[in-house]
């Protein structure tokens, strides 16, 4: 029996300054869509008209301007398309309250639009970051260094690269068992909504391996990595627990 597949947004917005409370819009929005933690393909990226000027600052980590700005949508015009994009899916948001108090906001001036939290569930990848690295930097660029994801190509902030850039940041973050090479044709066809059962055979019948203690030690190495990288290594917890 088919079931409906895990579909998550990674979402981040650019904005006129850092306050949606005094008035400031959303110049751009950039989302990536992915499928059981696996990329689509599929993206929602827009560049928006905001109505009024920069305040000071922020225009330099944007590199847009009004001029650029200048033949863009008005947020209402892309509203519709936006909202059928993320609808009904769990949203990846690095600083969660930021860019939904922006895009509340923005649904605030149209009529009956709601909030975004009535559509979505969210994931706030900082507060994640902050649990899994109490104490320390926890930025988007201080977590590509140190989980080792590429932004070199991030000399200014853009929503859609930083949303591509936040989805290997959160998937790192949340990872872990990927690493052991299970990314199979099984898992492919869950990806579709497919249940796959695997016939392993009468357990009874299957040869017993005998393990060297050097192989032991380093297999044991191995796991005690995964469980320090992801918080929690599936195959040590089934270890310990038969132990």
């Amino acid at each position: 029996m088919a079931t409906s597949a895990h579909r998550q947004i990674v979402l981040d917005t650019e904005t006129t300054g850092l306050e949606w409370q005094k008035g400031n819009r959303v110049v751009e929005i950039g989302c990536v869509e992915l499928l059981e933690r696996r990329p689509t393909g599929r993206t929602f990226h827009r560049y928006l008209h905001p109505d009024r000027e920069f305040e000071p600052g922020a225009q330099e980590v944007t590199g847009l301007t009004l001029e650029f700005l200048a033949d863009k949508p008005r947020f209402a015009e892309v509203a519709e398309e936006f909202l059928a994009f993320i609808d009904g899916a769990e949203l990846i948001i690095h600083n969660a309250a930021f860019d939904l108090g922006f895009l509340n906001a923005e649904l605030a001036r149209l009529a009956g639009a709601g909030r975004i939290e009535d559509r979505c569930t969210v994931e706030d990848t900082l507060l994640m970051a902050r649990q899994r690295f109490p104490g320390q930097r926890n930025s988007l660029d201080a977590l590509c260094k140190r989980l080792g994801v590429d932004n070199s190509q991030r000399q200014l902030h853009g929503a859609l690269l930083d949303a591509q850039i936040l989805m290997d940041v959160y998937l790192a973050l949340t990872s872990g068992q990927g690493e052991i090479g299970f990314d199979s044709a099984p898992a492919a066809a869950a990806q579709a909504g497919d249940v796959v059962l695997v016939d392993v055979g009468d357990a009874a019948a299957r040869p017993r391996v005998r393990v060297a203690p050097d192989e032991a030690e380093a297999h044991a190495a191995r796991l005690a990595g995964l469980e320090k990288k992801s918080g929690r290594c599936l195959w040590l917890a089934l270890e310990t627990d038969a132990a």
